[in-house]
């Protein structure tokens, strides 16, 4: 998924993060070069829902202007990250 607006430099990935470990759900997030932060969720649907709803909103300093989802088949991954 993709994210945009006031997205980066409002501790967005590291709450991703917290609310990706908190749901158990896999996968990774980070901020792109044109300003977005990009996310991938991989566990159980109903976790991955959560998620995708948790950043239509994100942390309190953001200001969410779209999110665009698709989905795909999972990788298999077994932890979540935040990378650069």
């Amino acid at each position: 998924m993709f994210v945009s607006g006031r997205v980066q430099g409002v501790f967005f990935r590291a709450m991703t993060a917290d609310e990706a470990h908190a749901r158990g759900v896999a996968g990774w997030v980070r901020n792109t070069g044109d300003r977005r932060v990009e996310a991938v969720f991989e566990g159980e649907r109903e976790a991955v829902e959560a998620m995708i709803a948790w950043c239509r909103e994100g942390p309190p300093m953001a200001g969410v202007d779209h999110v665009e989802v698709s989905w795909e088949e999972p990788e298999g991954l077994e932890r979540f990250s935040v990378t650069h």
